[in-house]
Protein backbone atom coordinates (compact mmCIF):
# COMPACT_ATOMS: atom_id res chain seq x y z
CA UNK A 1 0.00 0.00 0.00
CA UNK A 2 1.82 3.42 -1.50
CA UNK A 3 2.16 6.08 1.05
CA UNK A 4 -0.02 8.64 -0.90
CA UNK A 5 -2.91 5.92 -0.43
CA UNK A 6 -2.72 5.70 3.31
CA UNK A 7 -2.40 9.45 3.48
CA UNK A 8 -5.52 10.17 1.42
CA UNK A 9 -7.96 7.02 3.78
CA UNK A 10 -6.71 9.17 6.88
CA UNK A 11 -7.41 12.87 5.17
CA UNK A 12 -10.87 11.52 4.52
CA UNK A 13 -11.25 9.68 7.98
CA UNK A 14 -10.28 13.55 9.03
CA UNK A 15 -13.41 14.84 7.16
CA UNK A 16 -15.69 12.13 8.43
CA UNK A 17 -15.11 13.22 11.88
CA UNK A 18 -15.28 16.59 11.86
CA UNK A 19 -18.23 16.48 9.18
CA UNK A 20 -20.00 14.28 12.67
CA UNK A 21 -18.86 16.69 15.14
CA UNK A 22 -20.36 19.61 13.60
CA UNK A 23 -23.44 17.94 13.06
CA UNK A 24 -23.30 17.95 9.39
CA UNK A 25 -23.64 14.26 8.40
CA UNK A 26 -26.04 11.85 8.53
CA UNK A 27 -25.35 8.40 7.32
CA UNK A 28 -24.94 4.42 8.17
CA UNK A 29 -21.57 5.15 9.87
CA UNK A 30 -22.83 8.39 11.59
CA UNK A 31 -25.65 6.37 13.34
CA UNK A 32 -23.03 3.87 13.90
CA UNK A 33 -20.88 6.20 15.95
CA UNK A 34 -23.59 7.67 17.52
CA UNK A 35 -24.42 4.67 18.74
CA UNK A 36 -21.05 3.65 20.15
CA UNK A 37 -20.73 6.86 21.58
CA UNK A 38 -24.44 6.60 23.64
CA UNK A 39 -23.62 3.18 24.81
CA UNK A 40 -20.05 3.11 25.75
CA UNK A 41 -20.04 4.06 29.45
CA UNK A 42 -21.86 0.99 29.81
CA UNK A 43 -18.50 -0.73 29.47
CA UNK A 44 -16.87 2.65 30.74
CA UNK A 45 -18.36 4.59 32.58
CA UNK A 46 -15.79 6.98 32.60
CA UNK A 47 -16.42 7.54 28.82
CA UNK A 48 -19.47 10.51 28.84
CA UNK A 49 -20.87 11.27 25.44
CA UNK A 50 -19.29 14.49 26.29
CA UNK A 51 -16.04 13.16 26.20
CA UNK A 52 -15.75 10.95 23.39
CA UNK A 53 -17.09 13.61 21.46
CA UNK A 54 -14.54 15.98 22.28
CA UNK A 55 -12.00 13.44 21.53
CA UNK A 56 -13.16 12.24 18.27
CA UNK A 57 -13.44 15.91 17.70
CA UNK A 58 -9.99 16.83 18.43
CA UNK A 59 -8.73 13.91 16.61
CA UNK A 60 -11.03 15.24 13.45
CA UNK A 61 -9.18 18.49 13.44
CA UNK A 62 -5.82 17.19 13.38
CA UNK A 63 -6.64 14.84 10.42
CA UNK A 64 -6.17 17.73 7.91
CA UNK A 65 -4.11 17.38 4.84
CA UNK A 66 -2.17 20.47 5.86
CA UNK A 67 -1.30 18.84 9.17
CA UNK A 68 -1.10 15.34 7.71
CA UNK A 69 1.93 16.50 5.35
CA UNK A 70 3.74 18.60 8.03
CA UNK A 71 3.54 15.60 9.80
CA UNK A 72 5.31 13.17 6.90
CA UNK A 73 7.17 15.82 5.85
CA UNK A 74 9.70 15.63 8.51
CA UNK A 75 10.31 12.01 8.02
CA UNK A 76 11.54 12.16 4.08
CA UNK A 77 12.56 7.84 4.72
CA UNK A 78 8.92 7.13 4.65
CA UNK A 79 9.11 7.46 0.46
CA UNK A 80 11.58 4.61 0.83
CA UNK A 81 10.20 1.32 -0.08
CA UNK A 82 10.88 -1.52 3.33
CA UNK A 83 9.57 -4.70 4.27
CA UNK A 84 6.34 -4.56 6.33
CA UNK A 85 6.82 -5.18 9.79
CA UNK A 86 4.25 -6.26 12.28
CA UNK A 87 4.32 -4.16 15.71
CA UNK A 88 2.47 -5.16 18.80
CA UNK A 89 -0.06 -1.90 20.20
CA UNK A 90 -0.65 -2.47 23.74
CA UNK A 91 -2.96 0.50 24.66
CA UNK A 92 -4.34 1.63 27.76
CA UNK A 93 -8.29 2.80 28.59
CA UNK A 94 -8.03 5.55 30.56
CA UNK A 95 -9.70 8.53 28.06
CA UNK A 96 -11.28 7.79 24.60
CA UNK A 97 -9.19 6.66 21.72
CA UNK A 98 -6.16 7.16 23.90
CA UNK A 99 -4.34 4.86 21.34
CA UNK A 100 -5.14 6.60 17.89
CA UNK A 101 -1.67 8.52 17.28
CA UNK A 102 0.54 4.92 17.96
CA UNK A 103 -2.29 2.83 15.83
CA UNK A 104 -2.03 5.99 12.52
CA UNK A 105 1.87 6.49 13.06
CA UNK A 106 2.14 2.38 12.63
CA UNK A 107 -0.10 2.89 9.76
CA UNK A 108 1.66 5.91 7.97
CA UNK A 109 5.52 4.05 8.80
CA UNK A 110 4.33 1.21 6.07
CA UNK A 111 4.12 -1.43 9.15
CA UNK A 112 1.24 -3.50 10.05
CA UNK A 113 -0.59 -2.66 13.23
CA UNK A 114 -1.11 -5.92 15.75
CA UNK A 115 -3.31 -4.33 18.29
CA UNK A 116 -4.43 -5.64 22.16
CA UNK A 117 -6.79 -3.21 23.20
CA UNK A 118 -8.38 -2.35 26.28
CA UNK A 119 -11.60 -3.57 27.16
CA UNK A 120 -12.36 0.07 28.90
CA UNK A 121 -11.98 1.39 24.84
CA UNK A 122 -11.81 -0.89 22.23
CA UNK A 123 -15.13 -0.18 20.41
CA UNK A 124 -14.07 3.46 18.76
CA UNK A 125 -11.06 2.03 17.37
CA UNK A 126 -12.50 -0.89 15.97
CA UNK A 127 -15.06 1.46 14.48
CA UNK A 128 -12.28 3.58 12.86
CA UNK A 129 -11.09 0.85 11.56
CA UNK A 130 -13.70 -0.52 9.78
CA UNK A 131 -13.99 2.81 8.16
CA UNK A 132 -11.00 2.75 6.81
CA UNK A 133 -11.14 -0.89 5.33
CA UNK A 134 -14.40 0.56 4.08
CA UNK A 135 -12.53 3.20 1.93
CA UNK A 136 -9.43 1.43 1.17
CA UNK A 137 -9.45 -2.52 1.06
CA UNK A 138 -5.52 -3.11 1.68
CA UNK A 139 -5.98 -2.03 4.45
CA UNK A 140 -6.86 -5.32 6.10
CA UNK A 141 -4.00 -6.74 5.75
CA UNK A 142 -2.43 -4.31 7.98
CA UNK A 143 -4.48 -4.27 10.48
CA UNK A 144 -5.26 -6.87 13.25
CA UNK A 145 -6.68 -6.83 16.58
CA UNK A 146 -5.79 -9.92 19.64
CA UNK A 147 -7.89 -10.37 22.62
CA UNK A 148 -4.98 -12.86 23.60
CA UNK A 149 -1.39 -12.03 24.61
CA UNK A 150 0.65 -10.88 21.43
CA UNK A 151 3.12 -12.71 19.61
CA UNK A 152 4.75 -12.76 16.12
CA UNK A 153 5.39 -9.36 16.38
CA UNK A 154 8.60 -7.27 15.26
CA UNK A 155 8.61 -4.33 18.02
CA UNK A 156 5.83 -3.48 20.55
CA UNK A 157 4.79 -0.41 21.80
CA UNK A 158 2.97 -0.43 25.28
CA UNK A 159 1.07 1.60 27.15
CA UNK A 160 0.02 1.35 31.03
CA UNK A 161 0.89 2.16 34.29
CA UNK A 162 3.59 1.91 36.61
CA UNK A 163 2.92 -1.37 37.86
CA UNK A 164 1.99 -2.89 34.00
CA UNK A 165 5.38 -1.41 32.50
CA UNK A 166 7.13 -4.16 34.77
CA UNK A 167 5.31 -6.53 33.34
CA UNK A 168 5.80 -5.15 29.78
CA UNK A 169 10.16 -5.07 30.71
CA UNK A 170 9.66 -8.68 31.52
CA UNK A 171 7.64 -9.69 28.92
CA UNK A 172 8.67 -7.19 25.91
CA UNK A 173 12.20 -6.28 27.17
CA UNK A 174 14.45 -8.64 24.71
CA UNK A 175 11.89 -7.21 21.44
CA UNK A 176 12.58 -3.73 19.91
CA UNK A 177 10.16 -1.59 22.03
CA UNK A 178 8.71 1.75 23.51
CA UNK A 179 7.16 1.08 27.11
CA UNK A 180 5.28 3.78 28.98
CA UNK A 181 4.61 4.65 32.28
CA UNK A 182 2.37 6.80 33.96
CA UNK A 183 2.93 10.64 33.26
CA UNK A 184 1.18 13.65 34.61
CA UNK A 185 0.55 17.41 32.99
CA UNK A 186 1.36 20.56 35.14
CA UNK A 187 0.29 24.08 34.44
CA UNK A 188 2.79 27.14 35.38
CA UNK A 189 1.09 30.23 36.74
CA UNK A 190 1.81 33.62 37.98
CA UNK A 191 -1.30 35.85 38.99
CA UNK A 192 -1.31 37.85 36.15
CA UNK A 193 -3.54 35.37 33.70
CA UNK A 194 -6.75 36.62 32.19
CA UNK A 195 -10.23 35.26 32.60
CA UNK A 196 -10.30 33.64 29.72
CA UNK A 197 -6.94 31.83 30.11
CA UNK A 198 -8.28 30.38 33.47
CA UNK A 199 -11.15 29.51 31.66
CA UNK A 200 -9.22 27.46 28.86
CA UNK A 201 -6.72 25.97 31.63
CA UNK A 202 -9.98 24.42 33.28
CA UNK A 203 -10.52 22.77 30.03
CA UNK A 204 -7.11 21.24 30.90
CA UNK A 205 -7.25 20.29 34.05
CA UNK A 206 -10.97 18.68 33.71
CA UNK A 207 -11.32 17.01 30.47
CA UNK A 208 -11.60 13.36 30.88
CA UNK A 209 -11.99 13.74 34.57
CA UNK A 210 -8.66 14.08 34.58
CA UNK A 211 -7.53 10.76 33.74
CA UNK A 212 -5.23 11.31 30.93
CA UNK A 213 -1.53 11.85 31.14
CA UNK A 214 -2.01 15.36 29.42
CA UNK A 215 -4.30 16.59 32.01
CA UNK A 216 -3.00 19.04 33.99
CA UNK A 217 -2.51 17.35 37.58
CA UNK A 218 -0.41 20.08 39.58
CA UNK A 219 -0.37 24.10 39.64
CA UNK A 220 2.50 25.92 39.90
CA UNK A 221 1.83 29.30 42.09
CA UNK A 222 4.05 32.27 42.69
CA UNK A 223 4.12 32.67 46.87
CA UNK A 224 1.78 35.55 46.96
CA UNK A 225 -1.00 33.85 44.86
CA UNK A 226 -4.75 34.50 45.44
CA UNK A 227 -7.25 31.42 44.15
CA UNK A 228 -10.26 33.82 43.93
CA UNK A 229 -9.60 34.17 40.72
CA UNK A 230 -9.26 30.70 39.63
CA UNK A 231 -11.77 29.17 41.29
CA UNK A 232 -14.18 32.20 39.79
CA UNK A 233 -13.55 30.73 36.46
CA UNK A 234 -13.77 27.39 36.53
CA UNK A 235 -17.02 27.17 38.33
CA UNK A 236 -18.14 26.01 34.16
CA UNK A 237 -16.92 22.64 35.47
CA UNK A 238 -19.16 22.04 38.37
CA UNK A 239 -21.06 19.51 37.01
CA UNK A 240 -18.22 17.18 37.27
CA UNK A 241 -19.70 16.59 40.44
CA UNK A 242 -22.90 15.16 38.67
CA UNK A 243 -21.11 12.28 37.57
CA UNK A 244 -21.31 9.38 39.79
CA UNK A 245 -17.67 8.17 39.73
CA UNK A 246 -15.83 11.67 40.09
CA UNK A 247 -18.70 12.82 42.84
CA UNK A 248 -17.32 9.48 45.03
CA UNK A 249 -13.64 9.83 44.46
CA UNK A 250 -14.08 13.79 45.04
CA UNK A 251 -15.98 12.76 48.23
CA UNK A 252 -13.56 10.43 49.34
CA UNK A 253 -10.75 12.45 49.67
CA UNK A 254 -12.92 15.44 50.86
CA UNK A 255 -13.82 13.12 53.86
CA UNK A 256 -9.29 11.99 54.16
CA UNK A 257 -8.70 15.65 54.41
CA UNK A 258 -11.02 16.43 56.95
CA UNK A 259 -10.89 13.67 59.27
CA UNK A 260 -7.14 13.84 59.52
CA UNK A 261 -7.09 17.83 59.47
CA UNK A 262 -4.93 18.22 56.27
CA UNK A 263 -5.29 21.71 55.15
CA UNK A 264 -6.60 22.49 51.76
CA UNK A 265 -9.11 24.76 49.66
CA UNK A 266 -12.60 23.62 48.30
CA UNK A 267 -14.78 24.98 45.92
CA UNK A 268 -17.65 21.78 46.14
CA UNK A 269 -16.12 19.99 43.22
CA UNK A 270 -12.86 19.95 43.20
CA UNK A 271 -9.95 20.33 46.38
CA UNK A 272 -6.62 21.95 46.15
CA UNK A 273 -3.95 21.22 48.15
CA UNK A 274 -0.27 22.03 48.59
CA UNK A 275 1.65 19.27 47.51
CA UNK A 276 5.02 18.62 46.08
CA UNK A 277 3.94 15.46 44.22
CA UNK A 278 2.48 15.26 40.46
CA UNK A 279 0.21 13.08 40.29
CA UNK A 280 -3.32 14.16 42.31
CA UNK A 281 -6.13 11.98 42.92
CA UNK A 282 -9.49 12.43 41.25
CA UNK A 283 -11.37 15.71 42.55
CA UNK A 284 -7.69 17.11 43.49
CA UNK A 285 -5.16 19.28 42.49
CA UNK A 286 -2.32 19.81 43.54
CA UNK A 287 -0.45 23.46 43.74
CA UNK A 288 2.91 24.26 44.81
CA UNK A 289 4.20 27.71 45.60
CA UNK A 290 7.36 28.91 44.27
CA UNK A 291 9.03 32.16 44.59
CA UNK A 292 11.54 32.21 41.53
CA UNK A 293 10.11 30.88 38.08
CA UNK A 294 14.15 29.41 37.76
CA UNK A 295 12.82 27.08 40.74
CA UNK A 296 10.26 26.03 38.63
CA UNK A 297 12.38 25.01 35.55
CA UNK A 298 14.87 23.12 37.87
CA UNK A 299 11.51 21.17 39.14
CA UNK A 300 10.55 20.72 35.85
CA UNK A 301 13.92 19.51 34.88
CA UNK A 302 14.84 17.10 37.45
CA UNK A 303 11.29 15.55 36.71
CA UNK A 304 11.49 15.83 32.87
CA UNK A 305 10.51 12.01 32.52
CA UNK A 306 7.27 12.25 35.06
CA UNK A 307 5.56 15.56 32.86
CA UNK A 308 4.35 14.96 29.84
CA UNK A 309 3.19 18.49 29.27
CA UNK A 310 3.90 21.79 30.77
CA UNK A 311 0.62 24.60 30.08
CA UNK A 312 1.67 28.46 30.56
CA UNK A 313 1.86 31.47 28.75
CA UNK A 314 5.04 32.50 29.84
CA UNK A 315 8.26 32.06 26.90
CA UNK A 316 11.02 31.10 29.78
CA UNK A 317 9.01 27.71 30.25
CA UNK A 318 10.54 25.24 28.16
CA UNK A 319 8.22 23.51 25.64
CA UNK A 320 5.19 24.98 26.67
CA UNK A 321 1.39 24.75 25.44
CA UNK A 322 -0.97 27.48 25.92
CA UNK A 323 -4.35 27.25 28.08
CA UNK A 324 -6.49 25.30 26.53
CA UNK A 325 -4.34 23.04 24.38
CA UNK A 326 -2.84 20.09 26.68
CA UNK A 327 -5.80 17.88 24.97
CA UNK A 328 -5.29 18.57 21.67
CA UNK A 329 -1.88 17.28 21.06
CA UNK A 330 -0.60 17.47 17.03
CA UNK A 331 0.10 14.56 15.23
CA UNK A 332 4.07 15.10 15.84
CA UNK A 333 3.56 15.84 20.03
CA UNK A 334 4.31 12.07 20.63
CA UNK A 335 3.66 10.75 23.98
CA UNK A 336 6.68 10.66 26.71
CA UNK A 337 8.33 13.00 23.79
CA UNK A 338 9.85 9.66 22.09
CA UNK A 339 9.87 9.97 18.57
CA UNK A 340 7.38 7.06 17.88
CA UNK A 341 8.08 7.41 14.02
CA UNK A 342 11.94 7.85 14.48
CA UNK A 343 11.81 4.82 16.54
CA UNK A 344 9.27 2.91 13.87
CA UNK A 345 11.21 4.19 10.79
CA UNK A 346 14.70 2.57 12.37
CA UNK A 347 13.65 -0.74 13.03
Amino acid sequence: MELIQRVGSLVKLGEFLREYSDGEIKSIWSKELDDIIINDRIYNPWFTEHNIKDAVKAIGESLTSENINLWINKYPELNNQKKIKTIGVVTAGNIPLVGFNDFITVLISGNKFLGKLSTKDNRLLKFIVDYLIDLDKEFESLIEFTEDKLEDFDAVIATGSNNTARYFEYYFGKYPHIIRKNRNSVAVLTGDETKEEIELLAKDVFSYFGLGCRSVSKLFVPDDYCFDNFFDNIIHYGDAYQHNKYANNYDYNKSVYLMNQIQHLDNGFVILKEDEGLSSPIGVLYYQYYNKIDDVKQFLEMNKTLVQCVVSNQDVVKDKIPFGKAQQPELWDYADNIDTMSFLLNL
